[in-house]
């Protein structure tokens, strides 16, 4: 259903608003450059601090130009289940092919509770979802037993693991079979991900470099080896540079390097350090972006 290099959006803005124009125009590139899918609205598009009229607007935006071109996957989690919900609903009406939804956050609930909040939203609405089980940010992991019982449910069709555990897909795989859809969130190790029954990766990387990121996973489904771990490690330099500070900071001053936005991010997230700057800037280099 959803393969490849899927990119975590960045969302532009300028003086304090969203760049609409820009946007637009950086999804127009990403899918020109190669990029499968797209996900507007996640982490790395600042979705916590946008307002709901905004992230309505954001997911429309994205819809207009990848709608027909490449699959959108919306950005729809909160560690609210009805406004999970409601956010999951708008993802339908405007159009997108699926929803991410985020393992809830700071709530720290169970096992149960993690089950019957995918089970409210799937019931509630009838859109696919990628369920993503993110610990480091969320504080909660979702374990292989909730995703069996998950992947019961009608539109529960994946997961974006950002575990960064690579036993888990493997275990995920054999618990769960193979038609569950199984997207890294951990661009450094990707390539890993899909050799234990991945199939694709939802990457922060991708914003700075969409063609490099495309041609590896590529390289992988046309099973040439030698030219996705050749770019593999062409663009591991790059993948720490885009974490060199909290995600999506870096990633925004790459792509303000390559003329795509400005580089502003909305607080609590402050613009990178110049030691930091330094530190992408001399990546991006390397890797031959700028």
């Amino acid at each position: 259903m959803f393969k490849g290099s899927i990119t975590a959006l960045i969302t532009p803005f300028r003086d304090g608003s969203v760049d609409e124009k820009a946007f637009q125009d950086f999804v127009a590139w990403q899918i020109a450059e190669g990029t499968h899918a797209v996900v507007p609205c996640g982490t790395t598009g600042e979705s916590p601090t946008l307002s709901h009229a905004e992230h309505h607007r954001v997911v429309e935006l994205c819809i207009e130009v990848a709608k027909g071109k490449v699959p959108v996957i919306a950005g729809a989690g909160s560690n609210s289940t009805e406004e999970a919900i409601q956010l999951t609903r708008h993802a339908k009406q405007a159009g997108a092919d699926a929803a991410l939804i985020v393992a809830p956050y700071y709530n720290k609930p169970n096992q149960e509770g993690l089950f019957r909040h995918y089970e409210a939203i799937v019931k509630a609405v009838d859109l696919p979802v990628i369920v993503y089980n993110i610990p480091g940010r969320s504080v909660v992991n979702i374990s292989v037993e909730t995703f069996q019982r998950l992947a019961k449910l009608p539109n529960i069709v994946g997961v974006k693991d950002a575990t960064a555990d690579l036993a888990r897909p493997l275990q995920i795989r054999t618990a769960v079979g193979a038609d569950f859809c199984q997207l890294s969130g951990e661009d450094a190790t990707a390539t890993a991900f899909l050799a234990q029954g991945g199939v694709g990766c939802i990457s922060v990387t991708s914003n700075v470099a969409p063609k490099l990121c495309a041609q590896m996973h590529d390289a992988w489904m046309a099973g040439d080896l030698a030219t996705c771990f050749a770019l593999r490690d062409r663009l591991m330099v790059l993948h720490d540079a885009m974490f060199v500070e909290g995600n999506p900071v870096p990633a925004k001053y790459g792509a303000s390097l390559l003329g795509k936005c400005l580089p502003d991010v909305r607080l609590p997230m402050v613009g990178l350090s110049d030691a930091s700057k330094a530190k992408v800037e001399t990546a991006m280099k390397s890797v031959g972006l700028i």
